[in-house]
């Protein structure tokens, strides 16, 4: 299954990269197609990619339907799943 995630920024790594939190779980992606993340935003995440910069509120709302739908973010993120 693919999915793109709402993940925030924790980190600046490089001049494109960065690291994201996925429910717990840190990953490294690229920023090259988002302009302008800092660290605190959201952005979606797919493949390894930042896709867009989405706002905390909408952020925080789909993980509640990833959870609803029984999508553990986390776990996902642990198997290579997700980005």
């Amino acid at each position: 299954m693919c999915l793109a995630i709402p993940a925030r920024i924790v980190e600046l790594t490089g001049e494109d990269n960065a690291r994201v939190d996925l429910g717990g779980v840190r990953k490294e992606i690229s920023l090259a197609l988002v302009e302008g993340a800092a660290v605190g935003d959201y952005v979606i995440v797919h493949v390894g990619y930042a896709l867009s910069l989405l706002d905390a509120e909408e952020a925080e709302r789909t993980l509640a339907l990833f959870a609803e739908a029984g999508i553990d973010v986390a776990a996902a993120a642990e198997e290579g799943a997700a980005p």
